[in-house]
């Protein structure tokens, strides 16, 4: 299944399946968590959550209004081809919020609402993202507005679109919940990333050392990692040198280090993550 979802060469009937599965989940976080608590967090569905309060419109009915302009303009200006996947995934999260029955999830905690609204529609967002669509909205907008301005990124016209959004939300629900709508946006984004980029399961390990040789014999040896050695040269001293690279797991990189230590206390070594690794030991392609 791992193979399935990160896979470029999936077949489309998956990633028809992930824009209903993501939109499905990102309605029941807009219906269940975000409504109920009166938490805006930008975007389309933001906008939706604001118009329900003020004139009691249905949250799939705004989020269908909203989009059918930006759909339009964007199918003359891009073609169907660019925008039929972000169709279809729009539609699916009308037809979920019309579905998705009216029950709170969470209730009378602002920062319940925040952590678990945040995390599950960073799980659906992630989906949709993973899928190369999204549910339209502010996203939509800031393409079809970006030509007019191209001086300026289209995240950064959706960080201006998406804020204001925030803003009109602060006027009708209050600073406190505002605050609180920071935290789900922050949490919404390290989920959906950690979801299209990969989760952190390895480490990857730099090493440089006057007992290359010996280290990288107790790494092969000891661990069963294989170990790549880079020429590089010190741009102060001038010195070439042997530099060790190695990717291994979370669970063996205080093992790496004790191996490293063991063989030259004075070793240079740097630790970095690795989102996803392919190959032998790995994910298999």
């Amino acid at each position: 299944m791992m193979n399935m979802f990160t896979s470029s060469k999936r077949p489309v009937w998956m990633d028809y399946f992930l824009l209903a599965a993501g939109a499905l989940i990102i309605g029941i976080s807009i219906k269940n968590i975000f409504d109920p608590a009166n938490m805006v967090i930008g975007g389309a569905s933001g906008l939706a959550i604001i118009i329900k309060e003020k004139f009691g419109v249905p949250l799939w009915l705004t989020n269908t209004l909203f989009n059918i302009p930006l759909f339009l303009g964007a199918w003359k200006v891009r073609g169907w081809k660019f925008i039929k996947r972000t169709v279809f995934a729009t539609v699916a999260l009308s037809f979920w919020l019309a579905l998705i029955p009216e029950v709170p999830l969470v209730t009378d905690d602002l920062l319940l609402t925040a952590l678990y609204g945040g995390l599950v529609c960073g799980v659906g967002t992630g989906l949709v993202l993973l899928a190369m669509a999204t549910t339209g909205g502010t996203d939509t907008l800031a393409a079809l507005i970006q030509p007019l301005i191209p001086h300026h990124s289209i995240a950064q016209i959706m960080l201006v679109l998406d804020s204001l959004i925030v803003v009109a939300g602060l006027s009708i629900f209050g600073l406190h919940s505002a605050l609180y709508a920071m935290i789900a946006i922050y949490v919404l984004t390290k989920i959906s990333d950690g979801i299209v980029e990969g989760v952190k399961f390895a480490k990857a390990v730099y090493i440089i050392s006057d007992y290359t040789d010996e280290i990288a014999k107790n790494i092969m040896d000891e661990l069963g990692r294989g170990v790549t050695g880079l020429d590089v040269t010190g741009m102060y001293s001038g010195e070439k040198r042997k530099m060790l690279y190695c990717v291994v797991s979370t669970s063996e990189i205080v093992r790496i280090k004790e191996l490293v230590a063991r063989t030259d206390k004075n070793a240079f070594v740097i630790v970095s993550d690795a989102r996803e690794v392919f190959g032998e030991g790995f994910i298999e392609y």
